[in-house]
């Protein structure tokens, strides 16, 4: 598909302003959400807490809403509150989990504010693979920093620690991990990437198939999803939890609540010292154990492009890029959920898009309601509780 002549000259122009980070990413594919222009007047939450308004004040249905978030409360998991499911789901652990889970909960942000709130939004959950998204914004803070060149590059021009050296692997680059079509081939953490063996992978065990080129096969991995934090942490040279709490979280206003849980195996030395590789889920344990509210924060955070109360932490076009479909997957960005074909949140907009984990803990972000929802252990598809907010909106 050739590209609109009104972007190819947009892409002409980013090159002659040397924007080179991110070469590549945007050719002949499909449109992703634009990116919101972030008004000056737009609300901000500080640390100390978040403003809440009440639905009347923003034009919201009352009645609707209130019906929406008793349909969210009364839809809950069925996964274990002590998570005694962990191994047969997913196969032998390789960090630890909490005792117990919260009930269902969750937060809608509208328009920047807070308009529902139910459950107990405080307490700090594995988040599963929401993480992903959170590597995600890792490697965008890469490139910004001139950390890795371009996400066309092969990760073996910047990761010279074996995990690249055959044939096959040498070829993949950023890109490719990002959109979970890298095919890279090996062990990690005591995981192979084929997810052959009920012992290793529980539920999630798959039969063997030939391996294609990197970048012409799609498969949620997270042996792979490991190997590109592994990565990241080669080339920030210090632990990812310190890099996202540095860059994002604190500027944003996160609490110091979350936490990312290494496995008890996942160490590489780094300049001398034993640091931990963190996971993007916590299918074999550890994690992100993250709270709704900083998940919300999280979620806000990409729904203004990248950029936080006048400063811009991602770059745009890295933003822009990330939420457009690989070629490959099934309607899958930089470790995101879109929508584009309507398939991922049925009855939302194209624009819609999704950090998803297992359980399910779900952030959806709606661009054209201005809407930010997160929904924590519950049953069925996040699009359900997010039509009926919407559905609020008059």
């Amino acid at each position: 598909m050739r590209a609109p002549a009104r972007l190819r000259g947009r892409r002409a122009v980013l090159a002659a302003c040397s924007l080179a980070l991110l070469a590549g990413v945007a050719a002949a594919a499909p449109q992703a959400p634009a990116v919101p222009a972030v008004a000056a007047s737009s609300y901000f939450p500080p640390a100390a807490g978040w403003a809440h308004r009440t639905p009347a004040q923003l034009g919201l249905d009352p009645a609707k809403l209130a019906e929406a978030v008793a349909y969210a409360q009364s839809h809950e998991t069925e996964r274990a509150r002590d998570f005694s499911d962990q191994r047969a789901t997913f196969g032998e652990p390789l960090g630890s989990l909490p005792s117990k889970r919260a009930a269902t909960n969750g937060v809608v942000v509208y328009k920047g504010y807070v308009v529902a709130e139910f459950g107990d939004t405080h307490f700090v959950d594995p988040t599963y693979s929401v993480a992903k998204s959170m590597l995600s914004t890792v490697a965008g803070v890469a490139l910004r920093d001139g950390l890795i060149a371009g996400l066309e590059q092969p990760v073996a021009r910047s990761v010279d620690d074996g995990g690249y050296a055959s044939a096959h692997n040498a070829t993949i680059t950023w890109k490719q991990h990002l959109q979970q079509e890298s095919e890279w081939e090996g062990s990690l953490w005591g995981k192979n990437a084929d997810f052959i063996g009920h012992d290793a992978f529980g539920a999630g065990e798959r039969k063997p198939r030939a391996l294609g080129a990197p970048g012409t096969h799609f498969e949620y991995n997270d042996v792979r999803i490991n190997r590109l934090a592994l990565s990241l942490l080669r080339v920030f040279g210090k632990p990812l939890p310190d890099v996202l709490q540095e860059r994002v979280m604190d500027p944003i206003g996160a609490s110091n609540s979350w936490k990312w849980v290494p496995y008890t195996n996942s160490y590489v030395d780094i300049g001398g010292r034993q640091v931990a590789s963190v996971s993007g889920g916590t299918r074999w344990g550890g994690g992100m154990w993250i709270d709704s509210w900083d998940m919300a924060r999280f979620g806000y955070l990409w729904l203004r492009g990248g950029a936080w109360n006048g400063r811009q932490i991602l770059p745009p076009d890295y933003v822009r890029a990330a939420l457009r479909p690989s070629e490959n997957g099934p309607d899958y960005g930089y470790l995101w959920w879109l929508n584009t074909r309507g398939k991922n949140l049925p009855g939302l907009p194209a624009t819609a898009y999704a950090a998803l984990g297992a359980g399910s803990n779900d952030i959806v972000v709606s661009p054209e309601h201005d809407l930010v929802i997160v929904w924590r252990w519950h049953a069925g598809n996040p699009a359900e509780f997010a039509k009926r907010v919407i559905a609020a909106v008059r």
